[in-house]
């Protein structure tokens, strides 16, 4: 099985900083709103919060950079992808594994997208869609559309021969999905 470009731990990284980040702000929000109330009447009371409002926000920052890495490492470590004389092989998940097998007699058409990110760490997504797509689901929280098969971060060369390598392989089947 082969490991996906060591981009996509910036790519795991910056996802859990955005999911992590909303939930730590709006615990942050409700802690420090509880930590005001507790020392109102105190005397000194507005530089006790910020005090102890310091000391959880740097708490919770060193959490959060300790839990992102070990989550990027751990994913990455995780999503591994074959591809074989008759289809695709994925593997991905730290608690929940996912595996998916994509004979290439299904497969309809494949994608590679590069984004900002991608471009400046040289890798490219591959996104390989099936004829029975099931692909809706929820990605970072909003409704929306991912192929069935679909790698995040593969060397921009590895993808290009992966893309002709595919092509063929649906050319000498004479079967393109339908």
């Amino acid at each position: 099985m082969n490991k996906l470009h060591p981009g996509a731990k910036w790519l795991f990284r910056l996802n859990g900083y955005l999911r992590m980040g909303i939930i730590g702000g709006i615990i942050i929000f409700y802690l420090s709103n509880y930590i005001f109330r507790a020392l109102k009447g105190t005397s000194g009371g507005f530089l006790r919060f910020l005090q102890t409002f310091k000391i959880v926000l740097v708490a919770y920052l060193v959490f959060l950079i300790v839990v992102v890495e070990v989550y990027a490492r751990m994913y990455y470590n995780r999503w591994l992808y074959e591809i074989t004389n008759d289809g695709i092989k994925l593997e991905k998940g730290i608690i929940w594994k996912k595996y998916t097998y994509i004979p290439f007699k299904k497969i309809q058409n494949i994608n590679i997208r590069r984004g900002i990110i991608a471009r400046i760490l040289g890798f490219s997504a591959i996104s390989i869609e099936t004829a029975g797509q099931s692909g809706f689901g929820y990605y970072g929280g909003r409704k929306k559309y991912r192929s069935e098969g679909y790698l995040p971060a593969i060397d921009v060369a590895k993808a290009e021969k992966i893309k002709d390598f595919i092509l063929k392989k649906i050319q000498k089947t004479g079967d393109s999905g339908l």
